[in-house]
């Protein structure tokens, strides 16, 4: 299925968001946008909104805050490893040709008070977070493991109207989320929050799992 692309102009006109405080995160380029709950709901609710590459599957999504996360780079849709042994269980890699049910769909939560997103797996209903004290291959690596919401566990989105692609990035350690297209073996195509600036590993499709 041919994406269809998204319009935020009439959305992202009216935002007054920055990026975050100077010395809090890497700077955000130029031309990437903070998306909050009401534009992304509007978002996933417009007719011209893209709709997940869904295979034969019993169950579908209802709501529009479900999503499917696809990489740029590999057009690979983010899954939930969640038959993985430990301590890769749950972690996301982006390494489905298409929308094959649960392992591949994510809630965004929105909290008003932080103003960051929570992503839930409809895997194993687990948030996930950003393992910051991993070490080697597997630092800040994405995993569904937590079973609420805390520093680990809060993102920001963003998007680019010009571009049509959005980025995450971590509050945890103020990282942009990047797919590890170059890693080989059960950690390939990874994702983790490592990145200082968003330049074609930290891009992706959001795809509304909404009917």
């Amino acid at each position: 299925m041919t994406p269809v692309l998204l319009s935020l102009s009439a959305l992202l006109a009216a935002s007054a968001w920055t990026a975050p405080a100077a010395g809090a995160a890497p700077a955000v380029p130029a031309g990437w946008d903070k998306v909050d709950a009401a534009e992304l709901a509007d978002i996933a609710g417009e007719p011209a909104a893209r709709k997940a590459p869904v295979a034969d599957v019993s169950a579908q999504a209802e709501e529009p805050e479900l999503l499917a996360v696809q990489s740029l780079v590999n057009n690979k849709f983010v899954s939930t490893e969640k038959t993985y042994p430990a301590p890769d269980t749950g972690v996301l890699r982006a390494r489905a040709a298409q929308y094959t049910g649960s392992w591949e769909g994510f809630a965004f939560e929105w909290d008003e008070t932080t103003d960051t997103y929570a992503l839930k797996s409809l895997a194993n209903n687990l948030y996930v977070a950003v393992e910051k004290n991993f070490t080697g291959n597997g630092k800040n690596e994405l995993r569904a493991r937590s079973t609420s919401v805390g520093g680990w566990e809060q993102f920001v989105l963003y998007y680019h109207e010009g571009l049509d692609r959005w980025a995450l990035q971590s509050t945890l350690n103020g990282l942009f989320v990047t797919m590890e297209n170059g890693y080989t073996g059960s950690l390939q195509y990874a994702l983790r929050a490592r990145s200082t600036e968003i330049s074609g590993w930290e891009e992706f499709n959001l795809y509304t799992l909404a009917p």
